[in-house]
């Protein structure tokens, strides 16, 4: 019979096997998984199922090619970087919440209040069971949620009609919707990525500008450019077809395995054993 440390090592190998080789190894000795299932992320184009697998100290996500079978695009995120905040519904999602992180933030929603609630909890306190983890301690910077591409038919900053040739792009810095003529600045933003000058609408490159914070311009004559940072990683997948029951309001959180009080009172078994 197996150990339940042989069992969440299968599972966890299991994982790394529906994301193949464009997937990065996620077993580790000290790593539970504790539960998955498909939520819908707020992405640019329009809310989109993905796959989550939730950690005892990780949240991983990715895009659902083949459900069960085959999943792309992973990403991994400490929990020690997430922050949580509660969201009201909205007219494309309900039950949602916002995932912060430094690098990105974005919204999710679940199936129904009680699974919202329960992802919630069983992330939170995953986080109280992280060897460093205080609530108290000075957070870092957080990216701001992109304000979704259907929120506006105008730039945010001088109202101009978005068109074929006048392209909707995003402000890194405040998450806005802006046109080319609005966002021919570039800055590092350091919580983001360091190494890049990301695109930042005209008002945030005055603000940064004011405060003494360095940053490089550059001015292009139209909006049809496009720098490599301007590429959105979620914006729509090809795997799934219309109709399919990913489209659907769905139970998500059908499945997990361990419950955070039941990893602590094993971790606590295990240092009495010491």
């Amino acid at each position: 019979m197996m150990t339940y440390s042989q069992e969440n090592h299968e599972r966890i190998q299991a994982v790394e096997k529906l994301f193949g080789s464009s997937g990065r190894p996620l077993y580790q000795p000290g790593r539970v998984l504790i539960g998955e299932g498909r939520l819908m992320k707020g992405c640019r184009r329009g809310p989109q199922a993905k796959v989550f697998f939730l950690f005892n100290d990780v949240l991983v996500y990715g895009n659902i090619l083949l459900a069960h079978r085959w999943y792309n695009r992973q990403k991994i995120i400490p929990l020690e970087d997430i922050r949580l905040e509660d969201m009201e519904d909205s007219l494309t999602m309900k039950n949602q919440w916002l995932i912060q992180t430094p690098r990105k933030s974005f919204l999710v929603a679940a199936a129904s209040a009680e699974e919202k609630k329960a992802w919630i909890s069983h992330i939170t306190d995953c986080q109280s069971t992280l060897p460093r983890w205080d609530p108290s301690r000075a957070r870092p910077s957080f990216a701001v949620a992109w304000v979704p591409d259907e929120a506006s038919c105008t730039c945010m900053r001088c109202s101009r009609q978005f068109s074929a040739t006048q392209r909707r792009h995003h402000c890194r810095k405040c998450g806005f919707l802006v046109c080319g003529r609005c966002s021919k600045h570039r800055a590092v933003i350091g919580h983001i990525q360091p190494e890049k000058h990301l695109r930042i609408c005209s008002v945030c490159s005055s603000s940064l500008l004011g405060s003494g914070t360095p940053e490089e311009s550059c001015q292009r004559g139209g909006s049809g450019g496009r720098f490599s940072s301007d590429k959105d990683n979620d914006a729509g997948f090809r795997g799934e077809e219309e109709g399919t029951e990913y489209n659907k309001w769905i139970s998500l959180w059908s499945k997990y395995y361990l419950k955070p009080e039941d990893f602590r009172a094993e971790l606590r078994s295990k240092v009495k054993g010491q």
